[in-house]
């Protein structure tokens, strides 16, 4: 295998999420998983400048989470905040209802690398905001927490602040 490039980090600009309205801000990806073709689990790079949040807050129900910081400072946000700094990772086993998200707060960009599963199909829940999530090989669906479906019209894509689900 090629020694993996470094250097082709995807924009992301900050758009409001059509279901929730959250702005996680602006963002960049570099998707090391796919650059090596990798399929039992995701890798990604990830830059938030100051302001930006890496999602909304979430969890998954099936598959395992694993940060670690590179570069700047982040703060953690789950039930408590935690600040994690270059060299400090955070994991989450798949099935604990622990919604997280990374936060910049700090005055430059922070570096960190994502690893999860590949999973075919998972559920990712998001308290926060009442929204359940559920893909497979036949696309992404939105659900209230009580169960009701989420118009699929009014769904959020990859490119209005929402990542996609198990590419990590």
């Amino acid at each position: 295998m090629p020694r993996l490039r470094l250097d082709d980090w995807q924009p992301h600009p900050a758009v409001a999420n059509r279901l929730t309205g959250q702005d996680d801000g602006p963002h960049a990806t570099l998707a090391l998983g796919d650059q090596a073709g990798l399929v039992q689990f995701g890798v990604h790079l990830e830059r938030l400048p100051p302001g930006s949040r890496s999602s909304h807050r979430h969890w998954h129900e099936t598959e395992d989470e694993f940060v670690l910081v590179l570069s700047g400072e982040l703060v953690l946000v789950e039930d408590v905040e935690t600040v994690l700094r270059a060299g400090d990772a955070a994991a989450w086993a798949a099935g604990a209802p622990l919604a997280h998200c990374l936060e910049n707060r700090a005055a430059g960009d922070a570096t960190f690398l994502v690893v999860g599963a590949r999973a075919a199909a998972g559920t990712v829940h998001y308290p926060d905001h009442g929204l359940v999530m559920r893909h497979d090989e036949t696309g992404r669906r939105f659900f209230r927490a009580d169960g009701s479906p989420v118009d699929h019209a009014a769904a959020p894509s990859a490119t209005d602040g929402t990542k996609p689900p198990a590419r990590r």
